[in-house]
C-alpha cells in the first residue's frame, strides 16, 4: 500500500512528461508544416527562375503616377529591377545579390550600396518598402511559422499564417500574416505589422488567371492602414518561369546594361 503514493507521484510525472513532449511534437509539426506551405507558396509565384513585365500604379487623392518594370529573379538570393517608364525613372535598376542591395542611377551614372536602414523606406515613392519588392529578408529564413486558423478569401478556404521575425534576424516587419490559398497556394492577403504589432500595411492579390503556365493572382494591391485614398496596385503584364539565369547576370556591372 506504501507504494502507491509512489507509484501515483511517478505516474503522474511520466504523464506531464508525456504531454509536454507531446504539445512539443505538435508544435514543431506545425511550425514546419506552415514552413512548408509558405515555401509552395514562394515557390508557385517565383518558380526557381522568372522574368516578369509589371506595370504599377501610385495612386493618391489627388493624382495617380504609373510605372512599368521588368524584373529578374533566380530563387531567394538574386534579383534585378529595370524601371523602364516613365523616361525620367528610365533606366533605373535595384539589385539584390544575396544579402546586398544596390541601386544604379543612370541621371547621375552611380552605382549606391544600399544600408538596411533604407529596406523600410518607400520604394520609388509606392506605398511597398525597398524591402517588399527586392526582398531583402527571406520569409523563409528570417521568420518563424505558424498556422494561426483559417478564412474564406474570395471565395477560397486559406489558412493564416502568422510570420514571427527570429530573435538574431534584422528585417522590416515586427510580424507578418499570409493568408494562403489551401487548393493552389496563392497569396491572396498579407497584413504587414511593425514591432508594436500594429498594423501598416495591408496587401490583397486578386484577378486570379493562367500566365507563364501558372495559376496566379496578377493584380495586387498594396494599402497603408493610416493614409486613407492612398494604395499602390501592381499589374503583371507577362511573366516567364524557369528559364536559365546565369548568377552572374546579376551583377553591380550588368547593372548598366540591363533591357
Amino acid at each position: 500500500m506504501k507504494l502507491l503514493p509512489v507509484l501515483s507521484g511517478r505516474l503522474r510525472s511520466t504523464i506531464i512528461t508525456v504531454m509536454t513532449l507531446s504539445a512539443a511534437f505538435v508544435s514543431d509539426a506545425q511550425s514546419r508544416n506552415a514552413r512548408d506551405i509558405v515555401k509552395r507558396s514562394e515557390d508557385q509565384l517565383r518558380g526557381k527562375t522568372s522574368v516578369a513585365v509589371l506595370s504599377i500604379d501610385i495612386v493618391r487623392p489627388g493624382w495617380t503616377r504609373t510605372m512599368k518594370i521588368k524584373a529578374w529573379m533566380k530563387g531567394e538570393d538574386f534579383s534585378m529591377i529595370l524601371l523602364t517608364a516613365p523616361v525620367r525613372d528610365q533606366g533605373t535598376v535595384f539589385l539584390k545579390r544575396k544579402k546586398e542591395v544596390w541601386n544604379w542611377l543612370p541621371s547621375v551614372e552611380r552605382t549606391i550600396k544600399l544600408p538596411p536602414s533604407m529596406m523600410t523606406q518607400s520604394w520609388m515613392g509606392t506605398d511597398f518598402t525597398n524591402d517588399d519588392l527586392v526582398r531583402e529578408s527571406s520569409v523563409l529564413q528570417d521568420y518563424t511559422h505558424r498556422i494561426a486558423g483559417d478564412s474564406l478569401i474570395q471565395g477560397r478556404r486559406c489558412w493564416k499564417i502568422e510570420m514571427i521575425p527570429l530573435p538574431e534576424t534584422a528585417v522590416v516587419w515586427g510580424q507578418v500574416n499570409l493568408w494562403i490559398d489551401q487548393q493552389d497556394y496563392l497569396q491572396l492577403r498579407a497584413e504587414f505589422r511593425d514591432e508594436e504589432k500594429q498594423l501598416v500595411n495591408v496587401m490583397e492579390c486578386s484577378v486570379i488567371r493562367s500566365m507563364g503556365g501558372r495559376i496566379l493572382p496578377t493584380v495586387m494591391e498594396m494599402t497603408p492602414a493610416d493614409k486613407p485614398g492612398n494604395k499602390t496596385v501592381l499589374r503583371y503584364e507577362s511573366i516567364v518561369f524557369d528559364q536559365p539565369i546565369s548568377d552572374e547576370f546579376f551583377t553591380t556591372q550588368n547593372m548598366k546594361k540591363a533591357r
